[in-house]
């Protein structure tokens, strides 16, 4: 048996181990709180009278996770075994999409359970990006760390408490089903919650060292099992798809590692996963030069990139700064706002010695942030990281930074071109024109487009793929087509027929509003609290029951139609 495949079913184990763990501590997690109910009823007596010892269990079993804390270490260990399944078989690799809202991302992870019956390998991605853009209390910002810190983890809080709710809505609708005598306790016991890996974005740390500890715990205790940090200066940092990026020395960002590290750890998530991202790619800029103490240390490599011209005694200036290389007197090339410029040519260098650095010094996973999606140069970085790391793998950013159409185009007619393709018809200025949307080419990009995942997974060490700002675009796009049609001639109709009637019929739980809010829920609490006295707002003047619709079958072999609940 082959290595991987022996990997494999070591993983699977392990998963299926794990899996009848988690179905244990569900079940007597509620037969728990249920004794524990009966034996405070003891206790206290009469004065207990109205508590239910079936429904505290209910609402304990629909409450699985009591603090962020129980969430990051749950969500940890998840990562860790994805990382070792992927180890083993790259096509096991992992994926994201980018939250804004707490309500976003719990429609992602329903429409998750719907449409894959699982969330194996889903993850949620919150980016700095975003929070900049829509959660600042200073109004949109851009990606350069000025928005509050701490929406950081109050953003993953509140995504947290959405999908909390998710689980404690749909658990409800089924404990609702077993009381009216359905027999659903398999699904009761086999529950899978919308509860899943977060990996978060800390910018470059907000600050030193200490302040990155500080709030990578405060980001921890809200339920991040994963934090991802860049290596460019704090204070000047910009979005990793613009320009005048400035990097900081390794020992710097090493110290930033050990920070989130010692978080982790004094918080008791002992798997949490660090993501090493650099943007050496792009950067060609450094704020300051480290101290070497003997040739070719750290330091002794980062100084190697700086570009510098040779100088004679004569042409140093007062107060300025040499360095000495190859036995000779070099001026590092200095920018008018006392940056120091990287040569050209150098950032794949720098790159990988980042990516192998940081490994070697605590991160888990990395995250390279390129300038095309283009899975032979990914490849061409991370399989040198690889001579030194084997199991080095990335988290890359699928970014709508990218303009994705138009980047697979020009690699398709390159293609076709060293194919001997007669390229005539195409105007090589020019591919994203709408005339070429039928082309031979552009079929072909775009099945590169849809396997790009696969074979980054496969080629170039990509464990999770993720795209940063997918719900900021859709939520333009749809409000773009609804507010074209609502304000003209269709009226109403432009929401009716492109939104209700479309959750109606993709079966969306958003449809049904108030469920989704909370309202049922909250009328067996207040039954649980007030019995029959409670006042609920489900009832025959509720118009959701609008929305109890009725699955119309045919019977087989007849033109009968038949009505199902």
């Amino acid at each position: 048996m082959r290595q991987h495949e022996q990997g494999k079913l070591s993983i699977q184990l392990i998963t299926f181990i794990n899996y009848k763990i988690m179905k244990k501590i569900a079940h007597e997690s509620y037969s728990s709180a249920l004794e524990t109910v009966r034996s405070l009823k003891e206790k206290y007596g009469s004065s207990w009278n109205a508590i239910n010892p079936q429904n505290a269990a209910r609402m304990v079993s629909q409450n699985r996770f009591k603090t962020g804390l129980d969430i990051a270490k749950y969500t940890a260990s998840i990562m860790r075994e994805d990382m070792a399944a992927y180890d083993a078989n790259s096509s096991e690799y992992t994926q994201s999409l980018g939250c804004w809202h707490g309500f976003v991302a719990q429609q992602k992870m329903i429409s998750v359970k719907k449409h894959y019956k699982t969330t194996n390998k889903r993850y949620l991605y919150l980016s700095g990006w975003m929070v900049a853009a829509l959660r600042s209390e200073f109004g949109p910002l851009p990606d350069q760390s000025m928005h509050e810190k701490t929406a950081v983890p109050a953003l993953i809080e509140e995504i947290y408490d959405f999908l909390r709710q998710a689980d404690a809505i749909e658990l409800n609708d089924l404990f609702r089903r077993l009381e009216l005598g359905e027999n659903v306790q398999y699904e009761i016991d086999n529950y899978e919650t919308h509860v899943v890996p977060i990996i978060a974005d800390i910018d470059a740390g907000f600050g030193n060292e200490e302040a990155t500890y500080l709030l990578a715990k405060k980001m921890i205790q809200a339920g991040a099992c994963a934090i991802q940090i860049e290596n460019q200066v704090s204070d000047a940092k910009q979005c990793g798809h613009q320009d005048g990026k400035v990097t900081v020395p390794h020992e710097d960002f090493i110290a930033k590692l050990n920070a989130i590290r010692y978080a982790f750890l004094e918080l008791g998530v002992n798997d949490g996963i660090i993501v090493a991202r650099t943007d050496s790619e792009g950067a060609g800029l450094t704020q300051k030069l480290p101290v070497s103490n003997e040739p070719g240390d750290l330091a002794s490599k980062y100084l190697n990139f700086i570009e510098c011209k040779e100088v004679t005694i004569d042409e140093i200036r007062e107060n300025e700064v040499l360095i000495k290389r190859g036995g000779k007197l070099v001026r590092p090339v200095r920018l008018a706002n006392g940056l120091y410029k990287f040569k050209e040519g150098s950032n794949i260098d720098r790159v990988v010695l980042d990516c192998i650095t940081s490994l070697q010094n605590g991160a888990d996973l990395l995250w390279i942030e390129t300038p095309t999606p283009h899975v032979g140069q990914i490849a061409h970085m991370v399989n040198r990281v690889r001579e030194v790391v084997p199991n080095a793998k990335l988290v890359y950013n699928n970014s709508p930074s990218f303009n994705w159409t138009l980047n697979f185009r020009n690699q398709v007619y390159e293609e076709m071109l060293a194919e001997g393709e007669n390229m005539t018809p195409y105007d090589r200025n020019n591919l994203m024109d709408e005339q070429y949307d039928g082309s031979e080419l552009c079929h072909r990009a775009d099945e590169k487009i849809k396997t790009f995942q696969i074979d980054g997974a496969r080629e170039a060490g990509i464990f999770h793929h993720l795209i940063t700002l997918p719900t900021y675009h859709t939520t333009a796009l749809h409000m773009n087509d609804l507010t074209k049609g609502y304000f003209g001639e269709d009226g109403m109709l432009a929401y009716v027929k492109g939104v209700q009637r479309q959750e109606i019929r993709k079966g969306v739980a958003c449809v049904k509003h108030q469920r989704m809010a909370g309202s049922n829920l909250g009328d067996d609490h207040k039954t649980f609290f007030a019995g029959d006295k409670a006042l609920k707002a489900g009832g025959a003047k509720n118009t959701s029951n609008q929305f109890e619709t009725k699955e119309v079958k045919k019977e087989i072999g007849s033109g009968k139609k038949i009505a199902v609940a």
